[in-house]
């Protein structure tokens, strides 16, 4: 029994085992302190020299197929066989709790160097989705997707922080990430933030993930480049001096009220130039000053002219509900997702 795990081990370590390397937990059980197969054990490969950013492993020799991150050990305990680029990694170990069980910054990868007769070839990185990558997918909420959380503006933490989104190691590249690229009023750390994205991470407290729960993901005005003038401070709504420039910045509405201000110029012409009546026969000439009746009929094309009044015209009320209208493109609606 012992010569066979020991020829199993020197497989393992052989560097005809693989074009490229391994590390002595491929295959390898994984128990708790009290002997027990810790199935579901999570194995996490980081870059050395890093706590948060995942270095891939893959299930060929050839370093193609990439494996899901992190390993996930059977109802055994056991890891699933994998293979490293040559080199050194950063190597973590949690229980299916997410309770790390150890941790090593650097574990040599053994195993042959690349040669051009192992097949394969290297692994384009921009082929493969990063840390804080979004996608769209068209379910709700009967979707789970391994390695992704949902933006939808809870929280990611360890184990132990009490997440309301996710709480497990897995989600500490996307806590650093968030940290170092999500200003804090947008990505708020329960209690603040600390001296570093990893001793908030160790300290269990939470950070928030951006909300784009009904909302539409909108280029920054300058992205790198000149402000493009598209975007006006007006339409920025989250406040804390966000401006158009400012990433995680929110703003705009589904449906608005014009105000007064807002309405095209525009008149509602009235014209009154006031009037008059002109009398004719008795009546002209009781207005023009004759003494008697008698002396009117002598005056029988006299007229005469009343005093200018006016119409007494008044405009009407307002009219109109004064009620929002749609704004609002055609959409879609589905989830968005961010890497883990």
């Amino acid at each position: 029994m012992l010569r066979t795990i020991v020829a199993a081990l020197a497989l393992l370590w052989s560097p005809l085992a693989g074009a490229q390397g391994v590390i002595p937990l491929a295959l390898a059980q994984q128990q708790d302190v009290n002997g027990r197969p810790m199935a579901g054990a999570l194995l996490y490969i980081y870059q050395v020299g890093t706590v948060a950013v995942p270095q891939n492993s893959f299930q060929d020799f050839g370093l193609t197929m990439v494996n899901p991150w992190p390993l996930v050990a059977d109802g055994t305990g056991r890891i699933p066989m994998f293979y490293l680029a040559n080199g050194a990694v950063h190597v973590r170990l949690t229980d299916s709790m997410g309770v790390v069980q150890f941790d090593y910054p650097t574990m040599e990868v053994l195993g042959a160097p690349p040669t051009t007769t192992g097949g394969g070839g290297t692994i384009d990185p921009t082929t493969i989705a990063a840390v804080g990558d979004i996608k769209f997918r068209i379910t709700g909420l009967t979707e789970s997707i391994a390695g992704w959380v949902r933006a939808n503006g809870q929280t990611i933490g360890s184990a132990l922080s009490g997440a309301t989104g996710r709480a497990n190691a897995d989600t500490q590249p996307l806590y650093v990430y968030l940290w170092n690229n999500c200003p804090n009023p947008h990505c708020a750390v329960s209690t603040g933030r600390g001296a570093s994205a990893a001793a908030d991470f160790s300290a269990n407290k939470t950070i928030v993930l951006p909300d784009l729960r009904g909302r539409v993901l909108t280029g920054l005005d300058d992205m790198g480049a000149a402000a493009a003038g598209r975007i006006l401070n007006s339409n920025v709504t989250s406040g804390g001096g966000d401006t158009p420039t400012t990433s995680g910045a929110t703003g705009g509405e589904a449906n608005h009220a014009l105000t007064t201000a807002e309405l095209a110029a525009h008149s509602h012409p009235i014209t009154d130039p006031g009037h008059d009546h002109q009398t004719f026969g008795v009546l002209a000439g009781v207005m023009a000053g004759s003494g008697s009746v008698a002396g009117l009929a002598d005056m029988p094309g006299t007229n005469g002219l009343t005093s200018t009044n006016s119409t007494g015209i008044i405009a009407t009320g307002n009219a109109g509900s004064g009620a929002a209208h749609n704004t609002m493109a055609p959409f879609y609606l589905g989830s968005f997702w961010m890497k883990l």
